[in-house]
């Protein structure tokens, strides 16, 4: 094998898992939706906007 085609390997070899590590997070993050005991960052997204601190309004 020419080190051309071990190249061709090994670059499609991490992009496969780097593709496979990213299908598994954002299925961890499908699954912790509706969980009780996930952050409030992800809980409260998307709600009403907060209340301007006193002295920041243009």
């Amino acid at each position: 094998m020419g080190s051309g085609i071990s190249l061709l390997f090994l670059a499609l070899g991490t992009i496969g898992g780097v593709g496979f590590l990213a299908l598994a997070a954002r299925k961890q993050v499908a699954n912790l939706k509706g969980d009780p005991e996930r952050s409030n960052l992800i809980k409260d997204h998307g709600g009403e906007p907060r209340q301007n601190m006193p002295g920041t309004e243009h």
